[in-house]
């Protein structure tokens, strides 16, 4: 599995992206070919205090093919260019291999 990493700084109007990614931007990007799943993510705050990331997306997909069939179809391109109308300045991408790890729990 992979999955496409947005990361989103601090817009200066919190409420008008919210409501720009919510109302238009995920209804595009759902209909992406190929994605299996969207997590969203707020930063509360970091290790050395105020983040200066607002929220990552996490798309995922089966594989890099599927990804690259995914964003290069229309819904794709759609959807990418949404996001360069409202967050351009805001958004770094990323490509990530997933790997599972599963813990071990102990009995009490």
């Amino acid at each position: 599995m992979v999955k496409l990493v947005a990361l989103y700084k601090k817009p200066a109007d919190i409420a008008a992206f919210e409501e720009h990614y919510h109302k238009i931007h995920m209804p595009l990007t759902e209909k992406i070919p190929g994605l299996k799943h969207v997590e969203l993510s707020k930063f509360t705050g970091s290790p050395m205090g105020e983040s200066e990331y607002y929220m990552m997306a996490e798309m995922y997909f089966d594989s890099m093919e599927a990804l690259k069939a995914g964003m290069s179809s229309a819904e794709g391109r759609a959807s990418g260019k949404d996001l360069m109308s409202f967050a351009k300045e805001l958004v770094t991408m990323m490509f990530a291999e997933v790997e599972e790890k599963v813990l071990a729990t102990t009995a009490v």
